[in-house]
């Protein structure tokens, strides 16, 4: 196996009395698009923000391409090469599409704005993602909810990262507006990069996640090849369930061999 791009091994967090994440582990390849689930208080969202460096975690340890790395702030994470699209998406509604895309990274010539070389850039990225947007110089605000998650995306990768952590990308979106993020998903894979999609959408989870990462109560519930891997028992792994029809069928299964036997 190659060496993965990111790993986490045995990583705990805790906020006062409260036990957040314990000993989870996580591995995310290049070219590999990672599900993170589980339910609401599962630990994901606190996962996120440790890789992101939003949290430092209490234990455990990080690699990066198999070295040891410290993450510690969000500037730790960017110099890696990990970046992280929050649900919030963060644009400026009364900016155009170059100007959020290069906020806070401008690029200059002769001491003034080099609008056109920002343009080019812009334009450039946009169409190696294949992503048709008419007009870059129109305001983020006239955009629809799924070019908005789009721009947002495109804005992390003018930084180059390996890594891309997703937070409910597709949440509110129309069936056309999901189709067009879960395509850029892909070509966010078919680019090398490790994404880590978080999700509460499982139909978004199977159409594009490579393997799908469980935590529950703070732990690791399950690692499962999604191709391989029934609905039910993603779900069952999520909700910690017993009574589920994945469990019911295993035991009729187990029943019937005992009776052969």
């Amino acid at each position: 196996m190659s060496t993965p791009v990111l790993e986490l091994s045995g990583i705990s967090k805790r906020f006062g009395a409260v036990q957040a994440l314990s000993d989870v582990d996580l591995r995310i390849d290049a070219g590999e698009v990672v599900a993170l689930l589980g339910d609401n208080g599962a630990g994901k969202s606190t996962l996120v923000k440790v890789i992101a460096g939003a949290h430092a975690a209490d234990g455990g340890r990080i690699l990066w391409e198999g070295e040891p790395v410290s993450i510690t702030r969000p500037g730790d994470a960017q110099r890696l090469g990990i970046a992280t699209i929050y649900q919030d998406l963060a644009l400026c509604d009364n900016l155009d599409i170059v100007a959020n895309l290069f906020l806070g990274n401008e690029q200059m010539r002769l001491g003034t704005l080099d609008e056109v070389e920002m343009e080019r850039k812009a334009r450039e990225l946009l169409d190696s993602l294949s992503v048709k947007i008419p007009s870059l110089r129109v305001p983020v605000a006239s955009l629809s909810g799924g070019q908005r998650q789009i721009i947002a995306i495109a804005r992390a990768l003018l930084g180059e990262p390996k890594v891309v952590m997703l937070d409910e990308p597709t949440a509110a979106l129309g069936v056309a507006q999901t189709a067009q993020v879960l395509d850029l998903i892909e070509r966010l894979r078919d680019r090398g990069l490790g994404v880590i999609l978080i999700s509460h959408n499982m139909a978004d989870v199977r159409a594009v996640a490579d393997r799908a990462g469980v935590l529950r109560l703070g732990r690791n519930a399950g690692d499962f090849q999604v191709e391989e891997t029934s609905y039910e028992e993603i779900v069952a792994a999520i909700t910690g369930a017993s009574d589920n029809p994945v469990a019911r069928r295993n035991e009729r299964v187990a029943a019937s061999q005992t009776g052969d036997e």
